[in-house]
């Protein structure tokens, strides 16, 4: 009887272990189709099946951790971290995960580990340059880190993360390398490029959204900037009390306002840093609001900011 149920739970493993095999190929299929959540979901099924298939185990954990799922994604990459060869993949990604949770010897260990086997490991460094910073650092600690980490982030190939081959490709053809290549295109680029569709653009938006970020961000940090750069200016010239006057005082239509509220404008200031194609971007604003507001700035001795 022994040897029969040590027989059965033989077969019973093999089986598992098959059946994880197809679920891990089913999720490359999927992720290839855009459909990460069902990937992930196949994925869960293959490591319950087999909890020794390291492909499925480094694929899970990667894309939970694009999910959000932080701690889960660790405890998977210390598994993984346990074992012997380790992938390089695992020790970079654990340590960017203890990083994220304060937890920075542990994620100076990983990088050790990472560049004893592989000392020009570029990444590796860059982020082993991070994490000492912040484990050494006493002035302007938390400020200095996010700017290297936020620049690292931005260098990070595209080709990363988990698209749909479509998207790829188009990105690829749009010379869009980089995460911060993306955050200087907007969502109207994107979908006026041939073959670019809806789907595609909720799978790149999710992606960014995982880490922080999102279309168009470099370009109105850029305008942000530039605004405040050029109320510096008209400050000089046009005293506090009009550049202060709410824009609610002036005359304007009920269209004119309701724009101005989209756009977040509520002084006379704020909109003297405003282009014409912002306001014209606003939805059911058209030229006729468009000339009402340069007529009330006109009054007031002050335009709309012009496009360098």
């Amino acid at each position: 009887m022994t040897q029969v149920a040590e027989s059965t739970g033989m077969q019973e493993t093999v089986r598992d272990i098959a059946q994880a095999k197809q679920l891990y190929e089913q999720a490359i299929k999927m992720l290839a189709a855009g459909q990460i959540e069902t990937a992930i979901d196949r994925l869960d099924e293959a490591y319950e099946l087999d909890q020794e298939n390291e492909d499925v185990m480094f694929k899970l954990a990667y894309l939970i951790d694009l999910r959000g799922s932080d701690q889960r994604a660790i405890e998977i990459y210390e598994i993984l971290a346990d074992r012997r060869p380790v992938r390089e993949g695992v020790l970079l990604n654990l340590s960017i995960l203890y990083e994220d949770v304060g937890r920075y010897e542990d994620a100076e260990e990983c990088l050790t580990r990472l560049l004893t086997v592989n000392p020009n490991h570029p990444r590796g460094k860059l982020y082993q340059k991070d994490v000492d910073s912040s484990i050494s650092m006493s002035y302007d600690e938390d400020s200095e880190k996010r700017s290297e980490k936020r620049s690292a982030l931005l260098e990070t190939p595209v080709t990363d993360f988990e698209l749909s081959v479509r998207a790829r490709n188009c990105l690829k053809k749009m010379n869009i390398r980089t995460l911060g290549d993306l955050l200087k295109i907007t969502e109207t680029e994107l979908l006026g490029y041939k073959n670019f569709g809806e789907t595609s653009l909720e799978e790149i938006k999710a992606m960014l959204t995982n880490k922080g970020l999102r279309l168009g961000q470099a370009l109105e940090e850029q305008q942000s900037q530039a605004r405040k750069d050029l109320l510096k200016t008209v400050a000089a010239n046009v005293p506090d009390h009009v550049l202060n006057k709410s824009v609610n005082e002036m005359e304007f239509s009920v269209r004119s306002r309701k724009a101005l509220q989209r756009l977040g404008v509520s002084t006379v200031g704020e909109l003297a840093t405003r282009t014409e194609a912002e306001l014209l971007g606003v939805k059911n604003f058209g030229q006729t609001s468009l000339q009402e507001i340069k007529e009330r700035l006109t009054e007031l001795g002050l335009s709309l900011r012009k496009l360098d």
